[in-house]
């Protein structure tokens, strides 16, 4: 229902800034057509069904909830597009909520790498795995910060959206390192120990899918920050 929402709330205010701007690019919206498909299959539907009992398929609803659908939404730019919805009166007031501090502390590369990665470090070297597929309530929650923690972490490191406080591209590349090693090392860690309730052989397969699956989202997002890096010293050269 959320993203339901949230699909319904985007089209609608690209249609309202269709009205009174020029076009909003297509490939924005597929990107957020994208991003909420990727995020929905990830919770609901047969696959989603499947990870409850299959580890596999688990870090496939991870991958897609945490790196493949933040990166879409990302890509999709709704804080700007909100911005060309909204008076100005409005849009000024929710400037200065996307600077308040608790944004402005969630949203800081180091911060949102802890909440991304350390979170997955939590879930799987501990019992919560285990404990979430018995308790309704925890396993929402945990989805819910999955979702929320990769997009977090996602804008902090490429800048599409207006972002709450710039960064240095060098500051961001070694946030961007550290986080995607500490990635790369539970990935493997879960190869060689399987989280609480998983059989060895489940946690040799899904550890493959988190490790290799990882790398195609991160060398994805290494191009987004790469260009805008380029662009930026174009700029400033000229």
């Amino acid at each position: 229902m959320l993203f339901f929402v949230a699909f319904t709330a985007y089209t609608a205010a690209v249609a309202r800034s269709n009205l009174h701007y020029k076009p909003w690019p297509m490939s924005r919206y597929i990107c957020w057509i994208i991003g909420m498909l990727t995020a929905v299959s990830a919770v609901f539907g047969p696959l989603a069904l499947l990870a409850h009992t299959n580890f596999s398929a688990h870090m496939v609803c991870h991958l897609l909830l945490g790196m493949i659908s933040p990166l879409f939404v990302a890509l999709s730019t709704p804080i700007s597009l909100l911005l060309r919805t909204l008076k100005v009166n409005s849009a000024r007031r929710f400037v200065r909520f996307l600077k308040c501090r608790p944004l402005r502390f969630v949203s800081h590369p180091l911060t949102a790498s802890v909440l991304n990665v350390g979170g997955l470090w939590a879930l799987y070297t501990t019992n919560i795995y285990r404990d979430m597929h018995q308790y309704p309530i925890l396993y929402l929650v945990i989805h819910v910060h999955i979702w929320l923690a990769g997009l977090f972490f996602t804008v902090s490191i490429i800048y599409l959206d207006p972002p709450s406080h710039r960064h240095s591209f060098i500051f961001r590349a070694g946030v961007f390192v550290l986080a995607f090693s500490a990635h790369a090392i539970l990935s493997k860690y879960i190869y060689v120990h399987s989280p609480a309730g998983v059989t060895q052989e489940q946690a040799e397969i899904g550890g493959m899918v988190m490790y290799y699956g990882g790398d195609v989202v991160e060398i994805a997002l290494i191009c987004v920050f790469c260009w805008q890096w380029f662009r930026r010293s174009k700029v400033l050269r000229y």
